[in-house]
């Protein structure tokens, strides 16, 4: 599979894993909700205080596993060199990734009120590699 063909998975699967790196070189995995944006980049939403944005601050190689809803099946991995995006210019890309992710929100005014309380801001990359080439 190439980054084209994983763009086209992401664009109707979200589910996944992504890893970083600890201080330590052992990898660090946490479940997210993965969307593109408009220029074909992967975005996920998280925390400011969370774990994978300290690892992405430190060394911003990343990698993703995306899977069906159902898990078993089809899946992709990607990986890219992440950037974290803070508030406030985090915001159109925090409505943009719900979009994407989850269609319309029922409150926008509500929404960007949340992000801000949860001091939410975006990972986001360009896919540099993408698999799996065969399944198994």
């Amino acid at each position: 599979m190439d980054a084209a063909g994983a763009r086209d998975f992401l664009r109707t699967n979200h589910r996944g894993v992504l890893s970083t790196f600890r201080a330590d070189g052992r990898p660090q995995l946490s479940p997210v909700a993965a969307a593109l944006d408009a220029d074909g980049r992967v975005v996920i939403s998280t925390r400011e205080p969370a774990m994978k944005v300290r690892n992405i601050r430190r060394d911003p190689r990343v990698s993703l596993v995306v899977f069906t809803d159902r898990f078993y099946g089809d899946w992709v991995q990607v990986e890219g060199t992440a950037e974290i995006v803070s508030l406030p210019e985090a915001m159109d890309g925090l409505v943009d990734y719900y979009r994407a992710a989850a269609g319309e929100h029922p409150d926008w005014n509500d929404y960007r009120a949340a992000m801000v309380r949860d001091r939410r801001c975006l990972i986001r990359f360009a896919i540099d590699r993408a698999g799996p080439n065969v399944a198994g």
